[in-house]
């Protein structure tokens, strides 16, 4: 038998019983689970897994022989932190291929593409299937319906070095075959065999190289798998059919260098469809980039975030302290600088430096000229920067997930977030990041939530951000990024415009359009907050209001009164 293939229909008085137990606990804690897996043992001697269980559920819902159970549904799931923001999140890692950058602190493994290493989760699982668009973007989106996750609403996150010095072809190529994957994932089929690849992405002399000099080794690898030629139109005729697939694109991220964005590519990537970037800062000191052969200086990373709030881009910056030539008290100061006009971006990764084998940054350690921060310093600078991060900003994650066998020195520690956030509250102080104040599965209605608008000046205009949050808890229900505007756009259909960057209602995935009662999603939060952005832009002179909408969100725009207008949507205030 297929080793993918499980027949619930082999196992449903076992399942039906393992069901009725789970709904009948009073109390459900993380362990509960396993007790009772343990009293009906698939095959007499094995536990079934949460994708078996989702699978049984499943089918003795469609039979009528137990009723849908939202309890029972979140208590299968497996890791429901996944889809507890909103959407689902799918993440993709592009080809190895060589890179613009010299950084002295990147990983050199010719096995991944430039800065990953191959013991990284996705890594892993983006080598698993040749680095190939599709098989990747399908087989994740079985794994998290198999564990119980809805996927209709995906984010898509596009990893691997430096995006914008891909060719153009296979830019389109690779996003083009991602869409095809979601718009080919048939909700009803779920349990399909998942796609392999029969050849590794990299030939075998390789298995085991992490060379120095990136660009000349991986030049020499043979590409198992060449992309096909695509054009726009075959990836627009994919975006047309995701706007009414089951598994709607909500989100695309791509990451780059600051250095690699001007006007011609920041068009491109919203041509493909993007709405956020990733964009490395790593530092806001000119000496420290400099030092780390970084290949760029600040007033290119203003410019390029300026470029990309212009067209209404959320931006998701890297920042890294702990670099060669820096200190503690300069990376708290440096951690001040991005809240200034020139950057405030709206989600932020704090990578701390690591030393990993073969890299520029190793040799400065071996020469006892670099040595990374100690526990009390990495601690330090936490505790004196996280509590300044505006309530505006996302801090999506705190340390690189870099398995401890590549680090040679620095922090090996995983929880570190944990652990600065539990010092911070000994001092007497918190966390306003939206992740700390997401509300996440809580039940509430309208009643329980108040209005909040703050506002902040950028380098483009002034920027709101406008929320609702639970009155006794401060947990943010859902937002909207609002943009003012103050200087010309170089993008013609967005002149004299007021732009709403991004409306995301937090809660379990529900699909969109559907009700699901008690679920932030569904209690009317986006009508609302579009509703106030518009009187906000009316205020402020503004007759129109665009949108930069994500391709599954597009249908959702229509029905609010938005129309196509170029790469955007918009819509006038008075409606």
């Amino acid at each position: 038998m297929d080793k993918y293939y499980f027949n619930p229909q082999l196992y449903k008085e076992q399942l039906k019983s393992i069901l009725n137990e789970i709904e009948g606990e009073k109390v459900w804690i993380e362990r509960s689970l396993r007790p009772i897996l343990v009293k009906y043992p698939k095959d007499g001697n094995g536990l079934f897994s949460n994708d078996q269980l989702v699978a049984g559920y499943q089918l003795l819902v469609s039979e009528g022989t137990i009723l849908q159970n939202s309890l029972v549904e979140e208590r299968i799931k497996m890791k429901p932190t996944r889809t507890i923001s909103g959407v689902a999140t799918v993440t993709v890692l592009t080809k190895p291929f060589p890179c613009p950058g010299k950084c002295i602190f990147c990983p050199n493994d010719v096995r991944m593409p430039k800065s990953y290493l191959r013991d990284e989760p996705g890594a892993q699982r983006a080598e698993k299937n040749r680095f190939d668009p599709y098989m990747q973007t399908y087989n994740r989106l079985l794994a998290l319906q198999k564990t119980g996750h809805n996927i209709e609403k995906i984010e898509l996150i596009v990893l691997g070095g430096t995006w914008s010095f891909y060719p153009e072809d296979y830019q389109i190529w690779f996003i083009k075959r991602c869409f095809e994957a979601m718009n080919d994932f048939d909700a009803n089929n779920g349990y399909a065999k998942e796609f392999t690849g029969e050849e590794p992405a990299i030939e075998p002399g390789y298995d085991n190289l992490k060379a120095v000099n990136y660009n000349l080794e991986i030049s020499k690898i043979k590409n198992n798998s060449e992309f096909e030629k695509t054009g726009w139109k075959d990836l627009f005729s994919q975006h047309k059919i995701n706007e009414t697939a089951y598994c709607k694109c909500v989100g695309l991220v791509v990451e780059t260098r600051p250095d690699y964005i001007n006007e011609a590519e920041v068009i491109c990537i919203r041509k493909l469809g993007a709405t956020k970037v990733q964009i490395g800062i790593q530092s806001l000191n000119d000496e420290i980039l400099v030092l780390n052969k970084r290949g760029h200086d600040v007033d290119t990373t203003k410019n390029a975030i300026r470029l990309l709030r212009l067209a209404g881009f959320k931006i998701h910056a890297h920042w890294m302290p702990n670099l060669y030539g820096s200190d503690v008290k300069k990376d708290i100061i440096d951690y001040m600088k991005l809240w200034s006009e020139d950057f405030s971006p709206d989600e932020l990764k704090i990578y701390p430096t690591s030393i990993i084998a073969n890299t520029e940054l190793y040799e400065r350690y071996l020469e006892g000229v670099y040595q990374p921060y100690s526990y009390d310093e990495l601690l330090e600078v936490l505790v004196n920067t996280i509590p300044l991060t505006p309530r505006y900003c996302r801090l999506t994650r705190i340390i690189r997930d870099i398995p401890s066998t590549d680090i040679i020195a620095g922090n090996m520690k995983t929880n570190f977030r944990q652990i600065a956030e539990e010092e911070i509250t000994k001092k007497g102080g918190k966390c306003q990041c939206i992740r700390c104040r997401e509300i996440k599965g809580k039940i509430v209605t309208f009643e329980d939530l108040e209005l909040e608008v703050s506002q902040y000046e950028t380098n483009i205009g002034l920027q709101y951000f406008i929320s609702f949050k639970t009155k006794t808890d401060d947990n943010i229900a859902g937002f909207l990024r609002l943009s003012l505007p103050k200087v010309e756009n170089y993008i013609d259909e967005l002149k004299g415009k007021a732009m709403i960057r991004e409306i995301h209602v937090y809660g379990q995935v529900v699909g969109i359009g559907k009700e699901f009662d008690g679920k932030s999603q569904h209690i009317g939060l986006g009508t609302k907050l579009i509703e106030i952005a518009k009187q906000i832009a009316l205020e402020n002179k503004y007759q129109e209001l665009s949108v930069i909408s994500a391709i599954g969100t597009r249908g959702y725009y229509r029905k609010k009164g938005f129309v196509a207008d170029g790469l955007y949507m918009k819509t006038t205030t008075f409606k």
